[in-house]
C-alpha cells in the first residue's frame, strides 16, 4: 500500500475520490495535523525545569483578566 497526500482544488475531484472509495479502490483517511501552537507548547515544556502549580496558573490567569477589565 502506498500513501500520498492530495490537495483538492476543485470540489468535483473530491466526489471522484469518494466514488473510488465506494468501489473499494482507495481508502480516504483524515490526516491529523499538529497545530503550530501544540508544537510550540511541546518545545516550551521540554525546556522547562520546574513544574508550574495550579495555584500559579490561576494567579496568572486572574492577573491577565484583571488587566483586561481595567481598560
Amino acid at each position: 500500500m502506498e500513501t500520498i497526500r492530495i490537495d483538492i482544488i476543485n470540489p468535483k475531484a473530491k466526489n471522484l475520490l469518494k466514488d473510488l472509495a465506494d468501489l473499494n479502490l482507495i481508502k480516504i483517511s483524515k490526516e491529523k495535523k499538529k497545530s503550530d501552537f501544540s508544537i510550540l507548547l511541546k518545545k516550551l515544556r521540554t525546556k522547562s525545569k520546574d513544574e508550574i502549580s495550579l495555584e500559579e496558573i490561576t494567579n496568572e490567569v486572574e492577573q491577565v483578566r484583571k488587566s483586561r477589565y481595567e481598560k
